[in-house]
């Protein structure tokens, strides 16, 4: 059985323009029917497998969790734990916003075993945290970093670079500052202009410029440097850590093991299948108002499939995937399935072969998605 939970809860205080998730502004007033939602649908997950599940992992993600209230934060968790019992080592982690993380949150989140907070920082350059539309300033990010540490010490950084007008010292700048911090993770993204986004039209408006790719390419090396020169380890595309620091409910993903996932547009992987919620908040909310399953799409992997998304996913690690315990587990060849895509990757440097692992070289990170693709 799955050893890994994600609870989705799609309320911020703002809809940031380049974000495409599962979320809603300015709603509260939803949050009571949210929790009773959430309810059922966790109820109708104990109608089938009986008893409360322990978990290594609980990843409650958004929106933005601590956008909640204390009081109905606690509700939240109440809630979880009476379906979910965390491992004495398991890790719970919370995303939140630097704005609005008070002392009151920070002790509900600690009663409730927390401990592990990912903080959607984005940047310490005001000019920049503005075109994100972000509700905070720089300050107040290192203000709430350093505070955290008194209540929850394992803190991850989010921030993202490629941000139009964003130059290549704003971005040191802010990994300069990530560094000053009391922080194990930190995560680093590139822009990207989502389909159906406010970023996304104003760009085909000609109302935001994207980064030039010689700039972005620029600056992910950068972070790259600094970050593993400060001793954090780059162990996936996105993802830098101190030892021991690693997301170890993101890992799951990574190596395509099972989960659990529960709210509007949450994706769980249980027995070989996908199932994903709606993502519509609304529509979810009616569908389990009524206890009704909110499913929108359910897919069945073929071993196969299994396969190759296990190397997908693999090949984000920067140890990349071990070939004979690909093959042990799911009993084909690593070099069929991968065909002649695999040494072309190779010949063009983008992917390297050392020992029993295949990953992708520095040339290959900076063009993964458009390498790992070919796997599939």
């Amino acid at each position: 059985m799955a050893r890994a939970v994600y609870i989705h809860v799609p309320f911020c205080l703002h809809h940031c323009g380049y974000c495409d998730f599962a979320l809603v502004a300015n709603r509260d007033h939803l949050i009571p029917q949210y929790l009773q939602a959430l309810n059922n649908e966790l109820q109708a997950h104990r109608r089938i497998v009986g008893d409360v599940v322990e978990v290594d992992t609980i990843f409650v993600g958004g929106g933005t969790p601590t956008h909640l209230s204390p009081e109905t934060l606690r509700s939240l968790f109440t809630l979880i734990h009476q379906h979910f019992r965390p491992t004495m080592n398991a890790e719970i982690s919370v995303e939140a916003n630097p704005d609005g993380l008070c002392t009151e949150r920070l002790d509900v989140l600690r009663e409730h075993g927390v401990n592990r907070l990912s903080l959607g920082v984005q940047s310490f350059d005001d000019a920049v945290l503005r075109t994100l539309e972000r509700t905070h300033t720089g300050a107040q990010a290192v203000e709430t970093v350093r505070r955290c540490e008194q209540w929850i010490p394992n803190v991850s950084l989010d921030l993202i670079f490629g941000v139009p007008e964003q130059t290549a010292a704003s971005w040191r700048r802010t990994l300069e500052v990530a560094l000053t911090l009391p922080v194990r993770h930190i995560s680093t993204y590139g822009l990207t202009f989502e389909k159906d986004t406010p970023f996304f039209r104003r760009e085909q408006h000609g109302q935001l410029k994207r980064t030039p790719d010689k700039l972005e390419r620029q600056m992910y090396l950068e972070a790259i440097s600094k970050l593993t020169d400060a001793g954090l380890r780059h162990y996936e595309v996105s993802n830098f850590a101190h030892p021991n620091s690693e997301c170890r409910h993101n890992m799951v993903y990574w190596n395509a093991d099972e989960y659990f996932a529960f709210g509007p547009g949450a994706a769980s992987y249980l027995g070989g299948v996908r199932r994903t919620n709606v993502r519509s908040v609304v529509r979810w909310l009616k569908a389990w108002q009524q206890s009704e399953t909110a499913v929108e799409e359910s897919e069945e992997l073929s071993n196969e499939e299994k396969a190759r998304e296990a190397i997908m996913l693999a090949l984000r690690m920067r140890q990349g995937v071990n070939v004979p315990a690909f093959e042990r587990r799911f009993g084909l060849r690593f070099a069929e399935l991968a065909g002649a895509a695999l040494q072309q990757h190779v010949d063009d440097g983008f992917l390297m072969q050392q020992s029993d692992f295949v990953s992708l070289t520095t040339e290959g990170l900076l063009i993964a998605d458009t390498i790992i693709v070919d796997f599939l």
